[in-house]
C-alpha cells in the first residue's frame, strides 16, 4: 500500500473501520485564493466541498479527479496538497440510517487541495447523472465555517488548517 492509496479493506480490519466509508474530500481553490463550495441539492443551506467515495484498488488521484468530474464536470486542476492523515466524521443520527442503507457511521476522507486552472464556464454541476448540487459559489477560506453543517465542522476546521497556505492570489495563466 502507498501513501495514496486507501488503506486496503480487509477481514482483519476492525468493525470501527467498517463503520466508516473512505472518500476523498477536494479543497478547490481558485486564482484569487477562494474555495469552491456547493450547496447539496435538496437540502437548503446545506454548503460542502466535493467530495466523494474510493473505489475499491482506486488510487486517490484516480478518484479526485473521478469524483470532481462527476460532480462540478471538470478535472482542470492539478493537485497542491494532501493531508497526510485520514480525517473522519460521523453522521447525524437522524441521517445515518438513510445514507448507504444504514452501512457506514461516518466518513474516513484523504484530503487533497487542488488549483482550479479553468475558468467558472467550466464548472457544470449537471454533468453527472445524477447530480449532488444545486448551485455553487467561490468563498474566501476565512469564511468557510459560517457556511458549514456542524457535523463536519472539526474535519473543516483541521483541513482550513492545513490548506491555508494555498488560500492566495496565483497567477492565471
Amino acid at each position: 500500500m502507498t501513501k495514496n492509496q486507501p488503506p486496503p479493506q480487509s477481514k482483519h480490519q476492525s468493525n470501527y473501520d467498517q463503520a466508516y466509508r473512505s472518500s476523498v474530500g477536494m479543497v478547490i481553490f481558485n486564482h484569487e485564493g477562494c474555495v469552491l463550495l456547493a450547496e447539496r441539492i435538496g437540502s437548503i443551506g446545506s454548503w460542502q466541498m466535493p467530495q466523494g467515495g474510493i473505489d475499491d484498488g482506486e488510487e486517490l488521484e484516480v478518484a479526485v479527479f473521478r469524483e470532481m468530474e462527476e460532480e462540478i464536470g471538470t478535472r482542470n486542476a492539478q493537485i497542491i496538497g494532501m493531508v497526510d492523515e485520514w480525517l473522519c466524521y460521523d453522521f447525524p443520527a437522524h441521517t445515518a440510517q438513510k445514507l448507504f442503507d444504514g452501512k457506514y457511521r461516518g466518513q474516513r476522507q484523504k484530503w487533497i487541495a487542488l488549483r482550479f486552472l479553468g475558468q467558472d464556464s467550466e464548472i457544470n454541476l449537471e454533468a453527472h447523472t445524477e447530480p449532488e448540487f444545486s448551485r455553487w459559489k467561490w468563498v474566501p477560506l476565512s469564511a468557510l465555517m459560517s457556511y458549514v453543517v456542524p457535523f463536519k465542522r472539526g474535519v473543516y476546521e483541521r483541513v482550513m488548517r492545513e490548506f491555508s497556505q494555498y488560500a492566495v492570489k496565483s497567477a492565471k495563466d
